[in-house]
């Protein structure tokens, strides 16, 4: 059936220490995510203390949890550990059995077979999902991620592309790692199945890389992104606790949507935290572009933009800490900052603050609003390094080329 034999909370750097989460057993009932979530939660808060720190000296604090490890491969939950940021809880896979993927081919989306990844996602208990060599996954429709599942991509070259990609709908703890993701297309019209339970109907897709509707603790973490229909990653319909991390991502226009709609009120409680990543070439805008939540945009590397970098609608809170801006060379795309549909009489009135940034070739961060700390402490997730740091802790964003044996 597939199966092979075989756990930076949020981060503070605390007499220089990074506390790492061990392995917990669970026992509440997987059928209730809530509830393993919290069992979860208490067992981390009890154990935290006791925890020890592996360094690989770059300063990316999510690395450093577990990128120096040579023995990664037969230590590889220990990533479910070193989360940060709003989505610091999810769990993926945890304590749940490896999967050993197989088979790259998606034949039937009904009744996926066994070894591929389809049938890996859909399952009901929680899997570390796995590659056992380098695979070209071409989806025939979006691939629909059941809740408690991690996708590891280490070890292997894994690329999901040509075709629909990744969805995560009404589901939680989630973890994407490590996976190639472009070239994403529309689907739809056909049935597809999200657990061994039940398939339905479903109307023609977006053409995300990765889609997360209605679903919460979400992390996505060393992925390479590009050119897909619509967005790279979005997040929308009440999805919160996400963290989204290390990615590298070039040559697309819409990158990132953060939100539904303006009038969608839910997003109020939407926080996200986009860390460590590389904005690269070929991209256009939306790195983010936020409604209505809170938006902690901290040490990310923006090397290109041809509208701006940072956008947002609907008065989203958004902290912008210690990022390094190179602006382009065209005179007229020197700001990073997009206050959209809304005047300017409502606009300098949204929470929009930069704190450490640094900013070059012109490049100019527009603060917006009073900047009460209360307001910006809801939105701050972690503690950002200084900006002079970025070159540094992104320099390795995306799929890592990592082998068993040694360090990643």
């Amino acid at each position: 059936m597939g199966f092979d034999d075989k756990t930076f909370p949020l981060v503070f750097f605390i007499s220089s220490l990074l506390l790492v989460v061990p392995h917990l057993v669970l026992s509440a009932p997987l059928h209730d995510p809530d509830v393993v979530v919290e069992e979860v939660h208490r067992s981390i808060n009890a154990s935290r203390r006791n925890l020890a720190y592996l360094s690989c000296g770059s300063g990316n604090p999510i690395d450093d949890c577990w990128r120096c490890d040579p023995n990664w491969e037969s230590n590889r939950q220990r990533l479910a550990d070193c989360a940060i940021g709003f989505g610091k809880n999810a769990l993926g896979g945890k304590n749940g059995r490896i999967y050993v993927v197989t088979d790259s081919g998606d034949d039937d989306p009904v009744s996926p077979r066994p070894g591929t990844l389809r049938h890996a996602v859909i399952q009901d208990e929680p899997l570390w999902i796995v590659f056992k060599r380098d695979m070209a996954i071409r989806l025939k429709n979006e691939l629909v991620v059941n809740s408690f599942k991690t996708i590891d991509g280490r070890g292997a070259s894994v690329h999901i592309g040509d075709g629909p990609c990744i969805t995560i709908h009404y589901a939680t703890n989630i973890i994407i790692h490590g996976i190639h993701i472009h070239d994403c297309k529309q689907s739809g019209n056909a049935m597809i199945r999200d657990s061994p339970e039940h398939y339905g109907w479903w109307t023609v897709s977006d053409g995300d890389g990765v889609s997360i509707y209605d679903s919460k603790h979400i992390w996505v973490d060393h992925c390479s992104l590009s050119n897909c229909h619509d967005g790279l990653i979005d997040a929308n319909h009440g999805s919160t606790a996400i963290t989204l991390s290390n990615n590298y991502m070039t040559h697309h226009d819409k990158v990132m949507l953060l939100g539904s709609s303006d009038s969608y009120t839910r997003d109020k409680d939407m926080q996200v935290t986009v860390a460590f990543n590389h904005f690269g070439e070929g991209l256009v805008q939306r790195m983010p572009r936020c409604r209505l939540g809170y938006f902690h945009v901290v040490n990310n590397d923006y090397t290109h933009w041809e509208m701006y970098a940072i956008g947002g609608s609907a008065s989203p809170t958004i902290y912008s800490q210690g990022n390094r801006f190179l602006a382009p060379d065209d005179r007229f795309k020197k700001e990073v900052t997009k206050h959209e549909d809304a005047s300017e009489s409502e606009w300098k009135n949204w929470n929009w603050r930069s704190e450490g940034d640094m900013l070059l070739n012109g490049a100019f961060f527009r603060q917006t609003g009073a900047g009460a700390s209360s307001t910006y402490a809801r939105a701050s997730s972690l503690s950002g390094r200084p900006s002079s740091m970025v070159a540094s802790m992104t320099f390795t964003a995306g799929v890592l080329n990592c082998r068993k044996g040694s360090r990643c």
